[in-house]
């Protein structure tokens, strides 16, 4: 692996919210591996710092944890603040973190609705504001990576607030990216089809219905959380110097060929 063609210059680190299970982790470890340190946020306080040392641990790069609420944008800069303090200037952002929040549109209250979009779209537009004076102090280089869906793209009867918040992601993307390009800030986003995490693991709990999404896909089976995180390590990469403003698809097809 060429280390050169990922790390940027300088080698900046990289916020990534949600970043103590599953696809958050998995990038975590994705971008220690090629020697980026990383700031791990996450609601659960003892899985960040899990994650934390362990970048530190096996890839030696300097790591930052913190317990927090993303809904909570109040606590951003002094989060900011106490992060970059720990791993230098920050050039790149993940927003990894999400939630469900499972129910047809006839018995999604006010409540669930909010905290569905606070966390997965408002917490990204107010931390991006909030990020960008460090992302411009890091460049060139910085760039950031919205963890979208399929879902997105496609619509679930089940997930309304979901899949309006992952379709808001998409157009937060395409803003973005013509909002901070002038600043060579590059704003990217990735839909991921079905993967093994925990936010799954109640649906590929049955077997039938793991069975019957990979048959669904062309490829046969679910995605795995590192195959997600090489792809976001890309998009914040300097192999990735000329993508802004758009979405990759990481799915193994499955919407190429059906609906959800």
């Amino acid at each position: 692996m060429n280390k050169e063609n990922f790390l940027g210059k300088p080698c900046s680190g990289v916020l990534i919210t949600g970043g103590g299970s599953g696809i958050g982790k998995s990038t975590a470890l994705a971008l220690a591996q090629v020697g980026r340190p990383v700031g791990i946020w996450d609601l659960n306080g003892e899985n960040a710092q899990h994650v934390a040392n362990e970048c530190n641990d096996l890839y030696g790069v300097k790591t930052a944890f913190l317990q927090i609420d993303v809904r909570n944008s109040y606590l951003f800069d002094d989060a900011l603040n106490t992060c970059k303090n720990q791993i230098g200037p920050i050039g790149g952002f993940v927003h990894a973190a999400g939630i469900p929040g499972p129910g047809p549109i006839d018995m999604v209250d006010d409540e669930l609705w909010d905290s569905v979009l606070d966390v997965n779209l408002r917490a990204a537009a107010i931390l991006t504001k909030n990020l960008i004076p460090t992302l411009k102090e890091a460049n060139p280089g910085s760039a950031i990576v919205f963890l979208s869906s399929i879902e997105g793209h496609v619509g679930s009867g089940f997930l309304p607030a979901y899949c309006a918040s992952k379709a808001g992601l998409l157009g937060l993307t395409r803003s973005l990216a013509q909002r901070l390009g002038t600043d060579s800030i590059r704003v990217n986003s990735i839909c991921p089809g079905v993967v093994d995490t925990p936010m799954m693991a109640p649906v590929l709990a049955f077997g039938e219905l793991k069975e019957k999404l990979e048959k669904q896909a062309p490829l046969g089976r679910v995605c795995s959380p590192d195959e997600i995180a090489t792809s976001i390590r890309f998009l914040l990469s300097n192999e990735a110097s000329f993508i802004t403003g758009t979405s990759l698809i990481v799915d193994g097809g499955f919407i190429a060929v059906s609906a959800l």
